[in-house]
């Protein structure tokens, strides 16, 4: 018999029918309530890795930046002679490196060169010194000679040695040559490296505030004069001593390029001596010019050389008057051909040297003569030295 509607509903809301879906609800808020525990502690557990991320990325930020100056190459940097730590922003640092080593590169040095107090007075007692720049292949033959020279004054010079890249002098840690090389690159003979490397040694020197005088040598120069004769005629000169000159033939003139103009006109162009010698103030405008550097590095080419032509011509278009336009070191061109002179054993007598001294000429030096026109001489060979060293007090003075 079939039921009517009424029974079917009755049965429906039977007592059993009610305790099945009271289960099925309490299933699914225990369901519920797992998910969210389970969230819960995944989100703490990923708050932690998170935060421990950080934690670590500060810690690895310490140590690359702010503990950078304990790193190697700061250490190295910042170390003097006797291994101990120096400060490297305090002022002793700032006016006279002592160590050589940096990692700027050619125009980062420049720009650091070119800096010039604006403060007239310094901070310090100022003695003035000359810096002595080696511009060298390797070796420096002459130095036992050069050592001799310096004895004794070691407060009064600065050394600065430009070899090839990584070369370092074999010379006791006593010596004044001592760790004296600059970070350095490759030089060719004849192009603008060789300018290049002349630039890079006087940036390097106008780090030291103390370095006056800065005067360019070779491994084969030597000197004529005791140390107190050369401060003294250097650090007493009212002028600059680059040689400067108009050369009508095709070794001077016929090296000019009409590329130049209007910046550099052939009646501007000049040639002199490699071996210059000049003041903080020329040295620092020398460094801090791009205009015309920029120029000589496009156009003066072999056979023109950047080194015989940028400074005697620079120095002529617009400081000509704080030139005294003559080399202090001498060389003999009697020869002929693309190289001086070189002098060995067998031509190193006392008369030879005295010729050098004084060869009868006066030159000019400051509002009077002098009859010592030349400090320096080149260039001798590494047989010269022996010879050279039997000189030193008889002749020389040292």
């Amino acid at each position: 018999m079939a039921r009517s509607k009424g029974e079917r509903d009755d049965q429906e809301k039977s007592p059993g029918s009610i305790t099945k879906d009271s289960t099925i609800g309490l299933s699914r808020l225990i369901s519920v309530l797992i998910i969210f525990v389970v969230g819960v502690v995944i989100g703490l557990t990923s708050s932690s890795h998170i935060n421990r991320y950080f934690s670590l990325q500060a810690g690895q930020f310490y140590n690359n930046y702010a503990l950078a100056p304990m790193s190697d190459t700061s250490v190295r940097n910042c170390t003097i002679v006797n291994c101990e730590r120096e400060d490297c922003l305090s002022m002793e640092s700032f006016l006279h490196p002592k160590n050589l080593t940096h990692s700027m590169s050619d125009n980062e040095l420049f720009w650091r060169a070119s800096m010039v107090p604006k403060k007239e007075e310094y901070p310090y007692s100022r003695v003035p010194k000359v810096a002595f720049m080696f511009l060298t292949r390797g070796p420096l033959p002459m130095l036992p000679l050069w050592e001799r020279f310096f004895e004794g004054h070691g407060k009064l010079f600065s050394i600065y040695v430009h070899a090839l890249p990584g070369y370092e002098l074999d010379v006791s840690s006593t010596s004044p040559f001592y760790r004296r090389e600059i970070p350095s690159q490759h030089v060719e003979w004849g192009t603008v490296s060789l300018a290049d490397a002349e630039r890079r040694l006087l940036s390097n020197a106008l780090l030291d505030f103390s370095n006056e005088r800065f005067v360019l040598l070779s491994e084969s120069c030597i000197p004529v004069y005791d140390f107190s004769t050369v401060y003294k005629y250097l650090i007493g000169s009212a002028h600059s001593f680059v040689q400067s000159y108009d050369d009508p033939s095709r070794y001077g003139r016929g090296r000019y390029s009409r590329w130049m103009k209007p910046d550099i006109r052939l009646s501007d162009w000049r040639k002199g001596s490699q071996w210059f010698e000049i003041n903080r103030n020329l040295a620092t405008i020398t460094v801090s010019d791009t205009k015309y550097y920029t120029i000589f590095r496009r156009y003066c080419k072999p056979a023109c050389y950047p080194d015989e032509h940028y400074l005697p011509t620079f120095l002529h278009m617009f400081y000509g008057s704080l030139n005294a336009n003559r080399t202090v070191t001498w060389v003999d061109w009697s020869l002929g051909g693309p190289h001086p002179a070189t002098f060995d054993k067998a031509n190193i007598t006392e008369s030879f040297i005295q010729s050098i001294r004084n060869n009868g000429t006066l030159c000019s030096y400051n509002s009077g003569e002098t009859p010592v026109c030349y400090l320096f001489a080149r260039k001798f060979a590494p047989s010269a030295l022996e010879p050279l060293l039997n000189l030193t007090k008889s002749i020389m003075k040292f």
